[in-house]
């Protein structure tokens, strides 16, 4: 009992020494990273201090010739002395005092103070850096302004000798062009005044101007002499031709004044002269392109004067056509309704196609009237061939919508001529079938005729007489006719049919009993068969006599049909 006891107080002992190491090392490596942090930010206070703010501030002492630069000076001197003696000593002291909470372990206003001296540390590293800048502006200015002011001279002199050379194309804006670079070669002066009294603020603006001049110089080196020619030969020639051609359309009686041509070449003359007026005064702001503006414009113009005369053509062609159509169809229409009553008493035409027939009269009458309206619109030369011929297609295609529908119309009534023509050449051929028919029973001089052929006869008959009454008839109607011409015709050639049909069967049938005639004495029961068959025969009943004779023959000869069939040819 003891020694379990032992045990556990030495188990609890152990536990308590290791969490107590555990806690100090916790402790001892916040206090580490705290501790690497302040070392971190005491190089950046001692960077901050080692600015080489003095030495620069040293170096202008040398440059104090002028009121203005020693405001600057005095001005520096202060920040800087704000810096050293309030900003920097300020900062070791915050950093002593972390140091001392950090020695007392309280991490947590360890790091809100760390967190201070972050924002400070920055703020005077900015203060310090801007500090720095704005001195080194000034004393490291004459090298930087000498370097600068060595590549505008090299910039200046390119591009005066490209002005030299090319000094003839510049016109009458050649003269301020030459003012322009006396005055930036007064500049080049005045900047070496500016740097011989110190005057180094004065110097950047006069490098700047130079810089700005001479930029606007490259524009006007490149612009001018596009300008001078499109100004004073290119568009003037282009308004001349314009002019020439317009006048040559407007004497053809071409509609032009939709273009305003006259008004926009007033504009474009004023346009020009503003252009070269601020030209002399080397004022380019947009003037080339302005000019190309109006050169593609003087372009286009032609382009428009060409669609006209291709619009004319296209509308002289397309009115030559429309107005042969037109007066086509209108005589058309007036040949129709002089025979309309003549037409209506031959034939029972609908309502709808009467009334097809008159709406086609009145829109037509509705298109020659707008025809008219825009022929007269035509020889006062009031709108542009390209509007007239729009104006062409649409009443085209109205003509078109018209000429289909009295087509149309005409295709009912000429289909009504066509089928009567046919009723009249099919009751011919009809007539003809029964006539052959009548013909047909007669070569053969049969005992019996039965009595399904006159009714089929007589069937046929009257459906040829209900023909001649339907063609008969004022006005006709078609579709009654060719109904009777198609029961006549089924009829007849029913009869026809069946006239052959019988005909055929009767021979056959008497051929059979003649053939089996040489069997009868020899064959027993064959003689009563073809006795009744001839009964049969005499009796109109042709198809069972065929039927008795050759089913009675085809015991004694197998295949007696098809061999009849060959001996006596028949079809």
């Amino acid at each position: 009992m003891d020694s379990i006891l032992l045990i556990l107080i030495t188990v609890f002992l152990v536990s308590m020494v290791s969490v107590v190491v555990v806690l100090n090392l916790i402790q001892n490596h916040k206090s580490y990273k705290v501790k690497k942090q302040l070392d971190r930010l005491e190089i950046e206070k001692n960077e901050i201090n080692s600015m080489p703010i003095v030495p620069e501030l040293s170096k202008l002492e040398s440059f104090l010739k002028n009121d203005k630069l020693e405001g600057m000076y005095s001005e520096w001197k202060e920040r800087l002395n704000q810096i050293k003696e309030v900003e920097i000593p300020r900062i070791t002291e915050m950093m002593l005092e972390t140091d001392f909470v950090l020695s007392q372990k309280d991490y947590k206003n360890v790091l809100y103070k760390i967190a201070r001296l972050e924002l400070e540390l920055c703020k005077v590293k900015t203060d310090s850096t801007n500090l720095l800048d704005e001195i080194k502006e000034i004393t490291s200015s004459e090298e930087k302004n000498r370097a600068i002011i060595t590549d505008l001279k090299v910039k200046y002199r390119d591009l005066y000798k490209k002005f030299i050379d090319s000094e003839v194309e510049f016109g009458e804006i050649a003269k301020p062009v030459h003012l322009q670079f006396e005055k930036i070669s007064r500049n080049f002066e005045a900047f070496e005044q500016a740097m011989e009294e110190n005057e180094y603020i004065e110097v950047t603006k006069i490098i700047k101007s130079i810089d700005d001049m001479l930029k606007h110089m490259e524009t006007i080196i490149e612009e001018v002499p596009a300008i001078v020619v499109m100004a004073n030969s290119v568009l003037p020639n282009k308004i001349k031709d314009l002019q020439l051609e317009y006048k040559k359309m407007i004497d053809s009686g071409y509609p032009l004044d939709y273009l305003n041509v006259e008004y926009n070449i007033e504009e474009a003359n004023k346009k020009i002269k503003e252009i070269m007026d601020n030209a002399k005064v080397l004022n380019l702001e947009d003037g080339l392109f302005e000019l190309k503006v109006l050169l593609e414009y003087f372009d286009s113009m032609f382009n428009d004067f060409e669609k006209e005369k291709i619009d004319c053509n296209n509308y002289d062609e397309t009115n030559n056509k429309f107005k042969n159509k037109l007066y086509k169809l209108d005589d058309l229409m007036k040949d129709i309704f002089s025979q309309i009553d003549d037409i209506k008493n031959i034939y029972n035409l609908s309502p709808e196609d009467i009334k097809l027939l008159e709406d086609s009269r009145t829109d037509l009458e509705r298109l020659k009237d707008d025809y008219k309206l825009l022929i007269d619109h035509t020889r006062s030369n009031t709108f542009a061939y390209s509007k007239l011929t729009r104006e062409i297609d649409g009443l085209f295609s109205k003509l078109i919508i018209i000429e289909n529908r009295i087509d149309n119309t005409l295709d009912v009534i000429g289909g009504m001529r066509e089928d009567e023509a046919r009723a009249r050449q099919q009751l011919e051929e009809i007539k003809s079938i029964l006539k052959s028919s009548k013909s047909k029973i007669r070569e053969y001089n049969l005992p019996v005729i039965p009595k399904v052929y006159f009714v089929e006869l007589t069937e046929a008959q009257a459906a040829i007489k209900e023909i001649i009454k339907e063609l008969d008839k004022k006005p006709i109607t078609i579709e009654t006719l060719n109904t009777r011409v198609d029961t006549a015709r089924d009829l007849v050639l029913k009869l026809f049919t069946r006239t052959k049909e019988m005909m055929r069967t009767a021979m056959f049938a008497e051929m059979a009993i003649v053939y089996g005639n040489r069997y009868r004495s020899s064959v027993q029961d064959l003689d009563k068969c073809l006795s009744t068959s001839e009964l049969l025969f005499f009796k109109g009943e042709y198809k069972k006599s065929l039927e008795l004779s050759i089913n009675s023959l085809n015991r004694i000869e197998h295949g007696i049909y098809d061999k009849l069939l060959k001996l006596y040819n028949v079809d």
